[in-house]
């Protein structure tokens, strides 16, 4: 449990808990590779960039062994590494070759789709538009599949100057973590500037973002206040709290419960609880729980989407795990 303490509040009454929320498919697989890679070979196990986007589930990791790095430079040659689950530019996998390291990639599934969509677009000469975030762990690994022929925008704006060699062979992708809503403007400029405009043969935007965005929109419509609990640096998570605010709800993002604001709750009736999906569960109990000590009294769980998605560990490291004699649970 979180270390600092959590201010006194008068709570409201009526607690909702949005489902799903919480981790995703690629998250649970993320810190489950982490945890059998370190079962499975030993400590240290390296770790490039943050495996998923919270603090606390790198500080966990890091008591069991785990050494995170911003950079292989930093991992001494012959070493384990993992990959965090936003996946990286060729260009590491070829740094990690040079530096002769046991790379264990833990790129989401649905990351990895869009970095190959983005190869065979650019392998037919198209230029691709990715609808992203500049900066994002998740942008830089894509754009690193063809830096030549991908162009980043962030919004409409960014859509309607985009310039691009033959406006008869475009295609655009998107960051999965985006909200659907802010994706579909800067699809519409696209389409209206190239007609015939190629895309993705579904959407990239991941099932959980997606899933989440829609609990929230519902839980909008019954409560004054939403609380997401999900790091600075996570994009579905900040993703969440404009999509309330855009529903009329009053919404923050909080990394724990430590950092509640006494302030939000006055005039408060109802206030819901949901997670970005890289933040622990722990970490909404904690919150419930500091919620029913202040007064609240009607805790109910509120199931939008049913959610029952899995993906199974690289095989390379179950081969290594059964070896071991590691257990992998599922």
């Amino acid at each position: 449990m979180s270390t600092h303490p959590i201010p006194d509040f008068t709570a409201p009454k009526r607690v909702l808990l949005a489902a799903p929320r919480g981790y995703c498919a690629g998250v649970e697989r993320a810190i489950e590779i982490v945890e059998v890679a370190l079962a499975t070979h030993g400590a240290p196990v390296y770790v490039r960039k943050q495996i998923v986007h919270n603090l606390h589930v790198v500080r966990r990791l890091e008591a069991k062994g785990a050494i995170f790095v911003d950079e292989l430079d930093e991992v001494p040659a012959g070493s384990t590494v993992v990959f965090s689950a936003h996946g990286v530019a060729p260009e590491v996998h070829r740094q990690a070759s040079a530096r002769d390291l046991k790379v264990i990639d833990a790129t989401c599934p649905l990351v990895t789709k869009v970095h190959q969509e983005a190869r065979k677009f650019a392998g037919k000469g198209y230029d691709v538009v990715l609808i992203g975030h500049e900066g994002h762990e998740e942008v830089i690994g894509t754009m690193g599949e063809a830096p030549r022929t991908i162009h980043l925008v962030g919004d409409e704006r960014e859509a309607e100057q985009v310039a691009v060699a033959d406006p008869e062979k475009v295609a655009y992708l998107t960051q999965t973590t985006l909200s659907v809503d802010e994706t579909r403007g800067v699809i519409d400029v696209l389409r209206e500037r190239f007609p015939v405009l190629a895309g993705p043969r579904s959407d990239d935007i991941c099932y959980a973002t997606q899933n989440r965005q829609v609990a929230v929109k519902q839980l909008a419509a019954e409560c004054q206040l939403i609380l997401v609990i999900g790091a600075e640096n996570s994009s579905n998570s900040k993703r969440l709290v404009e999509v309330a605010r855009s529903h009329g709800c009053q919404s923050h993002l909080i990394p724990e419960a430590s950092a509640l604001d006494p302030a939000w709750f006055e005039g408060v009736e109802t206030v819901a609880v949901t997670s970005g999906a890289s933040a622990p569960e722990w970490l909404v109990d904690e919150l419930v729980e500091a919620l029913r000590q202040r007064g609240a009294s009607d805790v109910r769980e509120v199931e939008v989407v049913p959610e029952d998605v899995h993906f199974s560990l690289p095989r390379g490291l179950r081969q290594d795990a059964a070896a071991a004699g590691v257990e992998i649970a599922g």
